[in-house]
């Protein structure tokens, strides 16, 4: 099955407010940035990706992430948050192409594999709407609604159970981790480093670091 990814990316100098310490030593806004392309990098490495529409209204970042070959669609007007956008994104490809799997991503997965997106879309197409938790196994890092399906999302805070109590079935797959490690503070910082960052973000942190998808390891 063919996926268009919706991910949202708010504007860079509102993100990433969480990280502190070291981390706090750099721009958020390029931090943010760079898990942004790192993500959508890998997103589009991953074969049974079709297209990755970023909903944005940062449009310098929206510049970087259309060179790389995402499609860049503005916030629908007067806002009204993540769960607007990701409806607004999923609209707009439902528009184009009415019958494709949608599923949202989230923009600050710096270590995604290609492969193990592959496998996290492979199984939530065995269902007609399906989520797969974050490492916290509090949140949400992806919503996968099939063809026909509303996406009905139900991101921020504890996610986790609302799109669970939406009827959308839990995606529970070992070896998926670089999937669900999203970082919001300073501690997730160090596990997808742990796990192996892209190359943007390696670079980001003044590298070099060890490597994930799309770069090579280093120390």
């Amino acid at each position: 099955m063919a996926w268009t990814l919706v991910v949202p990316l708010k504007p860079l100098a509102a993100a990433k407010s969480r990280l502190a310490g070291g981390a706090a030593q750099l721009p958020r806004p390029a931090l943010a940035l760079a898990f942004a392309l790192d993500t959508v990098g890998a997103a589009l490495a991953c074969p049974c990706v079709r297209d990755v529409v970023v909903v944005t209204d940062d449009r310098p970042a929206g510049t970087h992430l259309a060179a790389l070959g995402a499609r860049v669609l503005a916030e629908p007007p007067g806002r009204g948050g993540l769960n607007a956008a990701l409806a607004h994104g999923a609209q707009s490809i439902r528009g184009q192409w009415p019958n494709s799997a949608v599923a949202t991503l989230n923009a600050d997965l710096p270590a995604l594999r290609p492969a193990e997106l592959g496998r996290v879309l492979d199984s939530a197409g065995e269902f007609p709407r399906a989520f797969l938790p974050d490492a916290a196994g509090i949140g949400t890092t992806l919503l996968a609604a099939a063809p026909g399906m509303e996406l009905a999302p139900a991101f921020e805070g504890r996610s986790r159970a609302r799109h669970l109590a939406s009827g959308a079935r839990e995606i529970v797959l070992a070896g998926v981790d670089s999937v669900r490690r999203d970082v919001d503070t300073e501690e997730d910082l160090r596990a997808a480093l742990a796990l192996g960052v892209g190359p943007r973000t390696a670079a980001a942190l003044g590298g070099p670091r060890t490597v994930g998808a799309g770069g090579v390891a280093a120390d």
